[in-house]
C-alpha cells in the first residue's frame, strides 16, 4: 500500500474520514483539513476521490507520502512491557499525556492542540523513529530510537554510516516509580548493540530534569559533556545540558538485566 494526504478546503468533520475509508483527519489554524491513510491501488485512489465529490469538498492537493520504516525492527517483549512501533492511531493516546505540565516541562513542545499534535506525530520521518511502551495494552510511554552516522573524517566516512544511535523517553506520570522506563530503555540498549549494531548510544538531557539523569545512570550511560546555562527554558531561564553514552563493549550483563 501506498500512503497518500488529501488537502482539503475548510475543515471537515471525524465522520467523514470514516466514511472515506478510515482516514486520518488533521485541521489546520488556516482552516483547511489533511486527510491521511493508506491506499490499496489506483481504484481504491478513484474512490477516495469520488468520495470527497459527493460531500462537496474541495480538495486542494493530493501528495505520495514516503513510508519510512521503523527503527525498531520487531516488536520486543520485556518481563512486564512490549514496545513496538509507532502507528499514526497511537497519536491521541500520547497527547494525552504529553500535554500534562509537569511533562511538558522538559519536551521541545507541549503541545496543546490535538490536530496540531496528530500532523507532527504522523510525519514519517518522526513515526518511524517513535517506540511505542505499552503495559498490558495500554499505552504508558513514548520513546525514540534514531539511528545517525557517527563524524568521520572524509577518507573513512563510509565507515561510519550508522554506526551509533539515540535514545529518548517520555513516560506517562501515572505510571512512574514502578521501574518501567528503565525496564525499556534496557530493553532499546539490548536492540541497539545485539540488533541493530550500533557501536555507541547516546542520550541527552536538561540537569534539572533529575529524574532523566538517574535514569541514564541507571543504565550504566556515562556522563560525558556538560553544557553551562546553554538551552533557553519557555520560563526565560538558560539551563544546563547534559548528555550521556555507552559504547557496545560497555554493555555488560550487569546493564542488560
Amino acid at each position: 500500500m501506498t500512503t497518500y494526504t488529501f488537502g482539503i478546503r475548510g475543515h471537515l468533520d471525524d465522520h467523514w474520514a470514516a466514511w472515506l475509508g478510515d482516514l486520518r483527519v488533521t485541521r489546520s489554524a488556516d482552516g483547511t483539513s489533511t486527510l491521511t491513510g493508506p491506499v490499496r491501488d489506483q481504484a481504491h485512489l478513484h474512490g477516495i476521490l469520488g468520495g470527497l465529490r459527493d460531500i462537496g469538498a474541495e480538495l486542494c492537493s493530493l501528495n505520495v507520502v514516503e513510508d519510512v520504516a521503523p527503527t525498531l525492527p520487531h516488536p520486543v517483549r520485556t518481563k512486564r512491557l512490549t514496545l513496538r512501533a509507532a502507528r499514526p492511531d497511537d497519536a491521541d493516546a500520547i497527547w494525552q499525556y504529553r500535554r500534562l505540565p509537569e511533562v511538558g516541562a522538559w519536551l521541545t513542545e507541549i503541545p496543546t492542540d490535538l490536530d496540531a499534535y496528530r500532523a507532527t506525530f504522523t510525519d514519517p520521518g518522526r513515526l518511524a523513529t517513535t517506540v511505542i511502551v505499552e503495559l498490558d495494552g495500554t499505552i504508558i510511554g513514548d520513546f525514540m530510537l534514531r539511528v545517525d552516522d557517527a563524524w568521520a573524517q572524509a577518507e573513512v566516512r563510509d565507515q561510519a554510516r550508522g554506526t551509533q544511535a539515540e535514545l529518548g523517553s517520555v513516560l506517562d506520570p501515572a505510571f512512574h516509580g514502578h521501574g518501567y522506563a528503565t525496564e525499556a530503555m534496557r530493553a532499546l540498549l539490548r536492540v541497539c548493540f545485539d540488533d541493530l549494531g550500533v557501536r555507541r548510544v547516546t542520550a541527552n538531557a536538561f540537569l534539572a530534569n533529575e529524574a532523566s539523569c538517574r535514569l541514564m545512570e541507571r543504565l550504566g550511560m556515562r556522563r560525558e559533556h556538560h553544557a553551562v546555562a546553554e538551552s533557553l527554558h519557555r520560563s526565560g531561564a538558560w539551563l544546563d545540558t547534559v548528555d550521556y553514552a555507552l559504547l557496545s563493549h560497555e554493555f555488560t550483563h550487569h546493564t542488560k538485566e
